[in-house]
């Protein structure tokens, strides 16, 4: 099976051509955007299939991230992807930042407890568990920074992502560190989509409000007959 799998869910903007059956990636692009993805999202995806030397009707399979993450960029990837398996008639799958981060962390940790903790902004931090055969346990969660180093300590793993270190300072021990960026390699989301069962079309995991909010003083009342 060849895939294609986007990555915009932080200031990284990646794509990767990636070969399941060969276990192997065939090209890749990446970008250290910030903001912009929807601009550039296209041509990294280009350059990712030029590199591969394949084509998107050679693709069988889309994977995206789906955050949590940057609202934006989450919205974008997520976008491209389905519209990509819309226009070329295969399936689309969505794998978390949390996954991919605990994925990428067990490469040094095999066989152990992994939590990972990402920078939410605002002063809240996202909260994956994972087991030591690698499953999630219970659902994401989005907490303040004391509750997250409280369950840090209880949880007595690998503490992993973006705010690891933040978490293992307010937790005041040190824990074994695994990656600490907001997300993982791109290469990680390819060989995680290729091995998920086709289900829903993704969608964006949000773990708090979108920060832009209607402005009321702009509705209209309703008239009621």
């Amino acid at each position: 099976m060849i895939l294609l799998a986007i990555d915009t869910a932080s200031a990284l903007c990646a794509a990767c051509v990636y070969d399941s059956d060969a276990d192997q990636e065939l090209g890749r692009s990446v970008l250290e955007l910030g903001k912009g993805h929807a601009e550039h999202l296209m041509a990294v995806v280009d350059e990712a299939l030029a590199k591969a030397g394949v084509g998107f009707d050679a693709l069988d399979r889309i994977v995206v991230s789906v955050g949590p993450g940057s609202f934006t960029g989450v919205r974008v990837g997520v976008a491209a992807a389905r519209g990509f398996a819309l226009a070329l008639k295969i399936p689309a799958v969505g794998v978390t930042t949390l996954e991919s981060v605990a994925a990428e962390a067990r490469k040094n940790f095999a066989g152990k407890r992994i939590m990972v903790a990402l920078d939410g902004g605002r002063g809240e931090i996202n909260l994956g568990f994972f087991d030591e055969a690698g499953q999630q346990v219970g659902e994401a969660l989005a907490m303040n920074l004391e509750d997250a180093a409280g369950l840090a300590v209880a949880h007595e793993g690998v503490l992993a992502g973006s705010a690891a270190a933040m978490v293992a300072v307010t937790a005041g021990r040190e824990f074994p560190a695994g990656v600490v960026g907001a997300t993982a390699d791109i290469g990680i989301y390819a060989r995680l989509g290729a091995a998920k069962a086709v289900g829903e079309k993704p969608k964006p995991l949000y773990l708090r409000e979108a920060d832009a909010k209607p402005q009321a003083g702009f509705v209209l009342p309703r008239i009621r007959s």
